[in-house]
């Protein structure tokens, strides 16, 4: 696998009992880039994001089959281990689920958990998370205040603040701006941006305009099967599936 990608599918499959949920699918995440996953409901965009840090493992009668590469080795190897997996690859959910404890201690529960039991280090931590996720001007006097009492915007860049204080090399995103409004979104948005200077990001999206705002790459997702991926400008301006066009230019259904 070439250097650039941190992730690959190679005949990815999952099943849920008896529903076939992804369909041989094939494709390369290329690192510190923007990936969004679009496609109606139910076609498996969130199904296969969970793959890639194996949280469909918790569900019962799920069964997956094929390789999915990450950093060159398969996570669904009988060597893997999904916790370590999980620490390289963090997710943000749809909508944010801050612990019910201060600001400070969400941010340093992963790397309390991790064995950082120094206050020095996990200071240093705590702030460098709130940085990266552009929510340190608006909390640094609140530290110790529940997180709960956050915006729904806030707390979800707090919940991207938690991902990040684990140090992943990927950040999964289901759907994390489908409960904020326009101007928490746009902050979220800019955020994603910035991140992936530093991170991969993998997006999942209802929002077209979304997609074709953040990301680098889009893949078009229809009834479990990856219908089409590319660069995101020619997804949506010349995309090769006749189905693809269908769905972008809302003359789907």
């Amino acid at each position: 696998m070439g250097e650039n990608f941190v992730v690959e599918t190679n005949n990815l499959n999952l099943w849920y009992d008896d529903n076939h949920a992804l369909i041989d699918i094939n494709m390369k995440i290329k690192r510190n880039n923007v990936t969004a996953l679009i496609g109606p409901s139910g076609c498996g965009k969130s199904t296969l994001i969970r793959c890639f840090n194996r949280m469909n493992d918790v569900i019962d009668g799920c069964k997956v089959k094929g390789e999915v590469i990450f950093n060159g080795k398969n996570i669904y190897g009988s060597s893997a281990d999904p916790v370590g997996i999980r620490k390289k690859i963090g997710m943000v959910f749809q909508k944010p689920n801050p612990f019910p404890k201060s600001i400070f201690e969400n941010i340093a529960y992963g790397p309390k958990v991790a064995g950082v039991r120094e206050k020095k280090k996990l200071n240093e931590i705590v702030e460098k998370s709130i940085k990266d996720a552009a929510l340190w001007d608006e909390v640094k006097d609140r530290l110790s205040e529940s997180a709960m009492g956050l915006s729904g915007g806030q707390q979800q860049r707090l919940c991207i603040a938690r991902a990040l204080a684990i140090e992943p090399e990927v950040i999964l995103m289901d759907e994390p701006c489908s409960a904020l409004d326009p101007i928490a979104t746009g902050k979220i948005e800019d955020l994603i941006n910035e991140l992936e200077k530093k991170y991969t990001v993998i997006i999942v999206t209802h929002n077209m305009q979304q997609a074709a705002r953040v990301s680098d790459f889009t893949g078009f997702m229809y009834l479990g099967k990856l219908i089409e991926f590319g660069e995101t400008q020619q997804i949506f301006e010349s995309p090769n599936e006749e189905l693809t066009e269908r769905y972008i230019t809302g003359r789907f259904g």
